[in-house]
């Protein structure tokens, strides 16, 4: 397992939590995802060879994120 921390511009509230956790979870390959709004954090454990970009352009696309 690998651990990837994500910044994430563009939080706001707990929906947005919410949203991003749901995100991950479509994803097999991630087995945990923690948000953190005031530091616009997200980390994720995930299998090895997941392609995080793949998550970056979900998140991304769900709303007003910048994911860098």
């Amino acid at each position: 397992m690998k651990t990837t921390e994500l910044t994430v511009k563009g939080f706001h509230c707990q929906s947005c939590e919410m949203l991003v956790k749901d995100i991950a979870s479509d994803f097999p390959e991630i087995t945990s995802c923690t948000v953190n709004l005031k530091a616009g954090k997200v980390v994720i454990v995930h299998k090895e060879g997941f392609d995080v970009a793949r998550l970056k352009t979900e998140i991304e696309n769900a709303g007003d994120y910048k994911v860098c």
